[in-house]
C-alpha cells in the first residue's frame, strides 16, 4: 500500500471526529507552548543577569571587605570594614597588570538643589569609576585625580537625580547640597536604566571617595573595590597578587582565614547565572510534564479509536491489507496529532513569551534550540505513544475483528 494512501486514510479518520481530534491535540499544544514560554522566560532572565554583570566592566576583579561572625552566625561580605585607603593605594601602585581601580563608599542620603530634594544613593568613587564601567557622559565630564586627592566638593549626577532636581535644565555648574555640604555638579551620566534586580542605575550621585569618607561616612575604610586588569589573561594572576598583598598588609598568619574576598567578574557571572540556569531547567521540566500528559492522552484516544474501528480493521485485513499497513495508518494518525499540536504550540509559546515581555516588562528570549527541542519532543511523543495502539490494531485477527460488535 502506498504511503500517500495511508496518509489520506489517516487524515480522513481524524476528520470524522473533529472535536475529539482537537481536544487530543490540546494536550500537546499546551505542553509545547508551556515549554517554549517557560524556557524563554528563564533564558531571558539569565541573559539579563549576564548583561547586568557585564556593566561592571571588562576584565574586572571585585575586592570585598570582611564578613563578621557573631554568635556563630557569619554576616555578609562587605559588612566588616577591613579595606583601607592604604590597601587601595597599594593595589593600585604595586600590582602588575592593574590599569584602573576605584573604591566603593556608599551611603543613602538626601541630595537637594534649591527647593527640590531627593533621597538617593551617593557613591564615593575614584577617577577611574566611569572608565571601568564604560559609562559615558551626556554633559560635562569626570572628576580628576586632583579632585580625589584634595577631597574636592564636586559631583556627577545620574539621569534620574538630575531630572528630579533640575527638570529639563542642564545641571552642569549647579550647586547641590549633600548632607548640607555644597557640591558643584561637573558631569551628567548617560542613562542606563534598570539593573537585573529592578533598581534604577541612574538614581545615584558620584563624589570623590576622599570627600565621601570625610563628609559622609566619617570612616577611613571601604566596603569594596573594583580593579580592572589589563587583559582577560591577567585576571587570575591579578587576583592572586591582590590576595597575597592584602594578607601581607593585614598581617594574617599562615592558615588564618582571609578577612576579605576577591572575585573575578567571570566568577560573579557564573554564580549569578547558575541560579537562573537552574530555574530555567526546573521550569522546562515542569512544563515538559504537560507534554507527557498530552502523549498519554494521545495513547488513550488511539486505543479508543482502535476499539471503535475493530470491524473496519477486520474488513481491511480481509480484503488484503497487511499488518504493516494498519500499523502505519494508526501511527500516522498519532504523529499528525502530535506534530500538528506541536506546530500550534510553537506559535502559542512564542506569543506567550512576547506577551509576558510586553505586559510585565520581563526580559524573554525564545531560542531556536528550545523551539527545535519542543517540536522534536512532540513528534517523538506521537511515535512513542502511538506505537502501542498501532501495533495492537495491526495484530488483530481478521475473523475475530469481523465478529466484533
Amino acid at each position: 500500500m502506498k504511503f500517500s494512501a495511508t496518509w489520506m486514510i489517516a487524515l480522513r479518520a481524524l476528520r470524522r471526529n473533529p472535536m475529539r481530534t482537537g481536544l487530543t491535540m490540546l494536550g500537546i499544544i499546551i505542553g509545547v507552548a508551556a515549554v517554549i514560554g517557560m524556557v524563554a522566560i528563564g533564558t531571558g532572565a539569565k541573559e539579563q543577569v549576564a548583561s547586568s554583570i557585564a556593566q561592571i566592566g571588562q576584565n574586572t576583579v571585585m575586592v570585598m571587605s570582611g564578613a563578621p561572625s557573631r554568635g556563630g552566625v557569619r554576616g555578609g561580605w562587605g559588612s566588616l570594614p577591613t579595606l583601607t585607603r592604604q590597601d587601595y593605594e597599594a593595589i593600585r601602585n604595586e600590582i602588575p597588570g592593574v590599569i584602573r581601580a576605584t573604591p566603593d563608599v556608599r551611603k543613602n542620603t538626601q541630595v537637594a538643589a534649591g527647593n527640590q530634594n531627593v533621597n538617593t544613593t551617593v557613591n564615593g568613587a575614584g577617577e577611574d569609576y566611569a572608565d571601568i564601567r564604560a559609562w559615558d557622559f551626556v554633559e560635562g565630564g569626570n572628576f580628576s585625580a586632583t579632585d580625589v586627592r584634595t577631597a574636592a566638593k564636586v559631583a556627577i549626577l545620574g539621569n534620574t537625580v538630575a531630572t528630579n532636581l533640575f527638570g529639563d535644565a542642564s545641571p552642569i555648574g549647579q550647586i547641590v547640597r549633600i548632607q548640607n555640604a555644597p557640591y558643584t555638579v561637573i558631569g551628567l551620566l548617560k542613562p542606563k536604566g534598570m539593573n537585573m534586580m529592578g533598581s534604577d542605575q541612574d538614581d545615584l550621585a558620584l563624589v570623590p571617595w576622599s570627600s565621601a569618607l570625610v563628609r559622609l561616612t566619617g570612616t577611613d575604610s571601604f566596603r569594596s573595590m573594583t580593579v580592572q586588569a589589563e587583559s582577560a589573561e591577567q585576571v587570575d594572576r591579578v587576583m592572586e597578587d591582590i590576595a597575597a598583598l592584602l594578607r601581607q598588609r593585614h598581617r594574617l598568619r599562615e592558615g588564618a582565614e582571609d578577612d576579605f574576598q576577591v572575585r573575578s567578574q567571570q566568577e560573579i557571572m557564573e554564580m549569578a547565572t547558575s541560579t537562573a540556569r537552574t530555574m530555567t531547567l526546573l521550569l522546562g521540566a515542569i512544563a515538559g510534564v504537560s507534554l507527557l500528559v498530552g502523549g498519554i492522552g494521545i495513547m488513550n484516544i488511539m486505543l479508543v479509536s482502535v476499539t471503535e474501528r475493530t470491524r473496519e480493521i477486520g474488513v481491511r485485513l480481509a480484503v488484503g491489507a497487511r499488518g504493516i499497513d494498519i500499523l502505519l495508518q494508526f501511527l500516522v494518525e498519532a504523529v499528525v496529532l502530535s506534530v500538528g499540536g506541536g506546530l500550534v504550540g510553537i506559535g502559542l509559546g512564542i506569543g506567550i513569551a512576547q506577551a509576558v515581555s510586553a505586559k510585565l516588562g520581563w526580559n524573554t528570549l525564545v531560542s531556536p534550540e528550545s523551539v527545535t527541542l519542543a517540536f522534536a519532543f512532540s513528534a517523538a511523543i506521537g511515535i512513542f505513544f502511538g506505537f502501542y495502539p498501532a501495533r495492537k490494531a495491526a495484530g488483530l485477527d481478521p475473523i475475530e475483528a469481523l465478529r466484533y460488535e
